[in-house]
């Protein structure tokens, strides 16, 4: 009984610590591991003393196999293969030519700075080859990076992760079987990834073709049955060949993600639940389990062969594999400096560490403390420094451009045609295959299908553009569009043609787009009776209140409609609530329905760009109007 209690209460401290630090870092706003490692440490043998991770001996090695089964299913579940065939070269490169750079380049330091036998030396450097999921997912969502950027990090951490851990199988088999053949290490490597991918490959495939047909259970039984099929093809894939299982699950959750499979966006919040707790529990048990002297034993030269790691090996591996991509120095800046190590690396390595001492051979517990070392200082020093480096680089996705645009009305194409000859990418959604053709006759891409779809909008593009506008003709739909498009895209930008409704607003991300008392049928009449002009103004000091007064004045008459402002190089649909300041460019629509107008805004002739103009209208005010505007005409923007 005393037994069971102290494996009870191992568990029940790693699940507390864990989740408290989860807790912790989403409070402050630092990666999660972080806090998972410092409280493993704490609470660990060097530290109070509270964990002792060997009490649970064999069952440590069955925990870290069957949560990382799960770990790397979800992050097949997040490989999104429209977005990987923009950057499919670079990744294929960085999974194979970049696992060789870090290969060969991370066993030269550890064998010249880190004076390891090259045995041991190639060992850690086929550790240390994995870029965790585990730690660059939730990195990549806090700070919210350029979506090729992301998706190319994603992606290698997902799918390098197997790779790296049968690599590193294949190596400590060639050490502990002293066979120094390389055919039969690329055999066995090669062997492994297909037997994985083949029977992962099945499985989600018969796995989709079960939720989609399975209509009498509930999705929580669902949700239970794709738990069981992950560990079901882990086991069945290890039982044929040894450390195939992990191929296999990745393989799986990305052939089930694809499979449009109903329901599949609520699975995901159920597996990305289940994939934190796992985490949480596995980082802090292997973080509990680690020997700071150890560390601290391995001298100068291991602390240089990290460093030459991240500062040497790194950059070569992705110069190297994005040299023909178009990729821009930022973003390859960026991708150099951001390659944490993970989950996968602490286990295979803790694994490694207590089979080399079983069989004797020296270098067990110098390839835990040099990996852990490394996991460390990537995590702290690349980890907490990432948010600062995108903004330096200007790679967030708050810089992000470009738009989804819901309905196509002449409005609306007018927006997009702006969007578009500013050279950002822009794409239309309506169901109305008439007012589709119409945005289609002046080059736009149009979607014509329901914007209520996930999948419509994860076509256009949305999880990637700057800003999303639903301005369809009722107003209500627009609401509820752009709501759920600020939930599940999370978009810089949400802006929706409603009617004023202050109690929703105050609840929701959604800007309500132009002007509070906006009427979308009388600006699209305007532009089909050819009687706008499109006009732009600077906003100067002096005269800057007097410029607001008479905009001000236009908009309360319904003569000028805002559609722009420009600042500090970066443009922006106008929202109500929007302020004016010295400095800003505003463009705008005015009414005027004198013959003379520009018959090119109808969209008759699609090859005629549109021009901004200096408008004396708007930009003179006639001196005896000023004795007409009170103060209380001063604009709200």
């Amino acid at each position: 009984m005393e037994a069971s209690f102290d494996i009870t209460l191992q568990m029940v401290i790693a699940v507390v610590a864990g989740i408290s630090a989860q807790v912790l870092a989403a409070y402050i706003k630092v990666p999660s591991i972080v806090f998972l490692l410092l409280f493993g440490i704490f609470f660990g043998a060097d530290g109070i003393g509270l964990l002792h991770p060997h009490l649970l001996g064999i069952g440590l090695e069955v925990i870290v196999a069957l949560a990382t089964a799960i770990i790397l299913f979800e992050g097949g579940l997040d490989l999104e293969l429209r977005e990987l065939g923009r950057v499919s070269t670079s990744l294929q490169l960085l999974v194979t030519l970049g696992t060789l750079i870090t290969l060969v380049g991370g066993s030269m330091a550890a064998h010249w700075l880190g004076e390891f036998p090259w045995p041991i030396a190639f060992l850690y450097a086929s550790i240390v080859v994995v870029t965790g999921p585990t730690v660059v997912t939730p990195l990549l969502k806090q700070i919210k990076v350029d979506r090729q950027v992301a998706t190319l990090l994603e992606g290698e951490g997902i799918l390098i992760d197997p790779v790296g851990a049968i690599l590193a199988v294949v190596v400590l088999d060639t050490i502990l079987n002293g066979d120094a053949d390389p055919f039969n290490a690329i055999t066995g490597l090669l062997v492994r990834l297909g037997i994985g991918a083949a029977i992962g490959g099945a499985g989600g495939w018969l796995l989709s073709l079960f939720f989609k047909r399975a209509n009498i259970l509930s999705f929580e039984l669902k949700n239970l049955v794709v738990l069981a099929s992950v560990w079901g093809l882990f086991t069945l894939a290890q039982m044929i060949r040894s450390e195939s299982g992990l191929m296999t699950t990745v393989m799986a959750g990305a052939v089930f993600a694809n499979s449009s499979v109903p329901e599949e966006r609520l699975l995901r919040h159920f597996k990305g639940q289940l994939t934190m707790l796992c985490i949480s529990v596995l980082f802090i048990l292997l973080a509990a389990d680690l020997s700071i002297d150890s560390v601290f034993a391995l001298g100068w030269g291991s602390l240089f062969t990290v460093l030459a790691l991240m500062f040497v090996v790194r950059p070569i591996n992705i110069l190297l594999c994005t040299w023909n991509s178009d990729l821009n120095w930022r973003q390859k800046v960026f991708l150099s400096w951001v390659a944490p190590r993970g989950i996968v690396s602490a286990s295979v390595a803790s694994l490694f560490g207590i089979l080399l001492t079983q069989r004797g051979i020296n270098g067990g517990d110098a390839i835990k403390a040099l990996v852990f070392l490394t996991i460390l200082m990537t995590v702290f020093c690349q980890g907490l420094t990432a948010g600062w480096v995108a903004k330096l680089l200007r790679i967030t996705s708050k810089q992000a451009t470009g738009a989804v645009i819901v309905g196509c009305n002449p409005l609306s194409i007018l927006i997009a045609r702006f969007f578009q000859e500013r050279g950002e990418t822009v794409v239309m959604i309506d169901t109305d295959p008439e007012a589709s053709e119409q945005a289609q006759a002046q080059n736009l891409r149009v979607l014509t299908s329901s914007a209520l779809d996930a999948n419509v909008l994860e076509e256009a593009g949305l999880d990637s553009v700057g800003t999303f506008l639903a301005m369809t003709k009722n107003g209500e739909v627009n609401f509820v569009l752009a709501q759920r498009a600020a939930e599940e895209f999370d978009p810089p930008r949400v802006l929706a043609v409603y009617p004023r409704d202050p109690q929703a607003k105050n609840k929701s991300k959604v800007l309500q787009a132009f002007l509070p008392e906006f009427k979308i049928k009388t600006w699209n009449q305007h532009l089909n009776d050819e009687q706008v002009k499109l006009g732009s103004m600077i906003l100067k000091d002096p005269g800057f209140s007097l410029q607001k007064i008479q905009l001000q004045a236009l908009i309360r008459t319904g003569d000028l409609l805002p559609l722009f402002v420009e600042r500090d190089d970066k443009i922006n649909l106008m929202a109500a609530g929007d302020t004016w300041q010295v400095g800003d460019r505003l463009i705008y629509l005015l009414h005027d329905p004198r013959p003379d107008l520009l018959k090119r805004l109808s969209g008759g002739n699609q090859s005629t760009r549109l021009s901004l103009e200096n408008l004396p209208e708007v930009e003179e005010i006639p001196i005896g109007k000023l004795s007409q505007l009170s103060a209380t005409d001063a604009p709200t923007p």
